[in-house]
């Protein structure tokens, strides 16, 4: 551009000083034309390029103004756009004036196009100032903490990301390219310069007509979800509807990358309830369909957080949540897919009527027990079962197998599962000859079992079932036959707050105190003791087995032979 009076070895003042005598000359020239050139269509495009050269000396004054004017490579390139840009003013001027233009049409396109550029490159210079790229890419010191040298990646890096906003579209393809390579190696530095604004380019650049950008920058954006550390500025930037679309009818990799930062973005209540309002239960219903491994599972991890949302759970299930779910379980690719599905069926299930209606009639009952099968059962599953429990026949689930599937998940179970799986032993147990089944079934040993296990919640359940159990004598005599069944009870009689067992261990205990094997080991492990401060709390049954073992002890005493 030597013949302009500057070229690209210039400094920014030399810039700066040639745009400047060059607006002058392109207003004169657009002036000009607006007066002389009659021919309709012109006239009015060159109003708008009047208006917009009048706004170029402020926009160059507060360019010029800011501190960090002369050391920032993107002022100096607006720079140079701005001054190509005056040129093809002058340029157009002047063949609108000699009339050597190639026909009407397309002079007016070219005069349309011209005022996009000028648009663009004011907007760009406007970002540089108001968005603080201006002073973040020009960063020249950072904190004594950081050492020189992230100090000039930190400035790269906010360079780079600065360019995602300015400049055309090609320019931000080239940006992003970098972006995607910097995540790859400098994830940390890329986090610590990011601001809102970047990702709101980012945001935009998910609707850009190229395939290729919009599956770079869904890249880019599944990274920081997966970083966890900007979801709040990306869904209220505007993420999701892109996202879903890019769910809907993106590449396989767009798909993908889109359907993994939803089931990130989903674990937000709020933002379950967005993507609900957007459409997105559709694309991700079919996505579990129809979708390769990863974005199944992704998907499914996606509803499976929705579905935890009561009130959305009645949409879920009029777009076929249900139906979709339980193939899943019975089919899908991955272990994980799988586990999704059992989740989601657990909270379809853990209230709504008509869901569980929906869930038995669609053979759900004879999916989660045939998944129940596996070496390691997980809690999920179980849980829904104990749900559907009150939906389903006792004679039914009996003819399924319930009762074999929940002694498996007894003895092989996660923790969760057996707390789980001693859950639906109480809701099962509705009948003597239910109760009777469930004993014979082998589950009171295992019950008794878990009244050691460490978590409080796992004794609690545990001991819930066993006072459920044994109010039928055979499951009496099981645990009587037990040798630690006395001691593990015994010692849920401590007394302290976070001990919710307590009151479920004296109905056992009670249960069995007319055997005098029993009274005698509950002495024995200081059952009166502790019964003696239950008794004081106002535990129910407490005093009445108190009583009873005290009369027991004081028998013992009088029976012996005094020497």
């Amino acid at each position: 551009m030597e013949e302009d009076g500057a070229d690209a070895s210039c400094s920014i003042e030399d810039w700066l000083l040639h745009v400047e005598e060059l607006v002058p000359i392109a207003l004169d020239k657009a002036e000009e034309v607006k007066v002389k050139v009659k021919v309709k269509g012109f006239s009015g495009r060159w109003k708008m390029i009047i208006s917009r050269l009048e706004q170029i000396p402020l926009m160059l004054s507060n360019l010029s103004s800011h501190p960090c004017f002369s050391k920032n490579a993107l002022c100096k390139e607006q720079l140079q756009a701005v001054s190509s840009l005056l040129r093809d003013v002058i340029d157009s001027a002047e063949l609108c004036l000699k009339e050597k233009y190639e026909g009407k049409l397309q002079m007016q396109s070219d005069l349309d196009a011209l005022i996009g550029r000028m648009d663009l490159n004011l907007r760009d210079c406007g970002l540089l100032i108001k968005t603080g790229m201006l002073g973040e890419a020009t960063a020249s010191s950072v904190s004594g903490s950081v050492e020189q040298s992230d100090a000039a990646a930190h400035n790269n890096i906010r360079e780079l990301l600065a360019r995602l906003q300015i400049g055309h579209l090609e320019s931000k393809h080239k940006a992003l390219d970098c972006v995607v390579e910097v995540m790859k190696e400098d994830e940390k530095n890329v986090l610590d310069v990011l601001s809102r604004s970047n990702i709101s380019a980012l945001v935009q650049l998910l609707t850009a007509s190229s395939t290729r950008i919009r599956e770079k920058t869904v890249t880019v954006i599944c990274s920081l979800v997966e970083s966890g550390s900007c979801e709040d500025w990306l869904v209220s930037e505007g993420v999701l509807p892109p996202l879903i679309r890019l769910v809907e009818s993106g590449s396989p990799v767009g798909r993908e990358k889109a359907a993994i930062s939803l089931q990130r973005l989903s674990m937000s209540a709020d933002t379950s309830r967005e993507i609900v309002g957007h459409g997105g239960i559709c694309p991700l219903i079919e996505l579990c369909r129809t979708g390769d491994s990863v974005s199944q599972a992704a998907a499914a991890c996606t509803l499976k957080n929705i579905s935890a949302v009561p009130e959305v759970r009645q949409v879920l299930a009029e777009e076929g949540i249900v139906k979709v779910m339980i193939n899943l379980l019975a089919s899908g690719m991955l272990l994980g897919s799988k586990e999704y599905a059992a989740e989601c069926l657990q909270n379809l299930t853990a209230s709504n009527e008509s869901l569980k209606r929906s869930v038995v009639s669609e053979g759900g009952v004879r999916t989660l027990l045939a998944y129940l099968d596996g070496p390691l059962p997980q809690e999920s599953a179980v849980g829904a079962l104990r749900n559907l429990i009150g939906s389903v026949s006792e004679e039914t689930l009996v003819s399924l197998g319930l009762l074999p599937r929940l002694v498996h998940v007894l003895k092989s179970g996660s923790s969760g599962a057996q707390q789980a799986a001693a859950s639906a032993i109480c809701r099962v147990s509705s009948s003597t000859e239910m109760k009777k089944s469930v004993g014979e079934s082998g589950c009171i040993p295992l019950l008794v079992k878990m009244l050691e296990a460490k978590p409080n919640s796992a004794r609690e359940v545990a001991a819930q079932a066993l006072s459920c159990l044994m109010t039928v004598s055979y499951n009496r005599r099981e645990v009587k036959k037990d040798d630690k069944s006395v001691p593990n009870l015994v010692q849920l009689l401590d007394p302290s707050p976070q001990n919710n067992a307590k009151k479920y261990a004296v109905l056992c205990l009670g249960l069995i105190s007319s055997s005098k094997k029993c009274k005698k080991l509950m002495i024995s492990y200081g059952a009166i003791g502790y019964l003696k401060k239950l008794n004081e709390m106002d535990i129910p049954g407490a005093k009445k087995l108190h009583e009873r073992l005290e009369k027991g002890k004081l028998r013992g005493l009088f029976g012996k032979k005094i020497v």
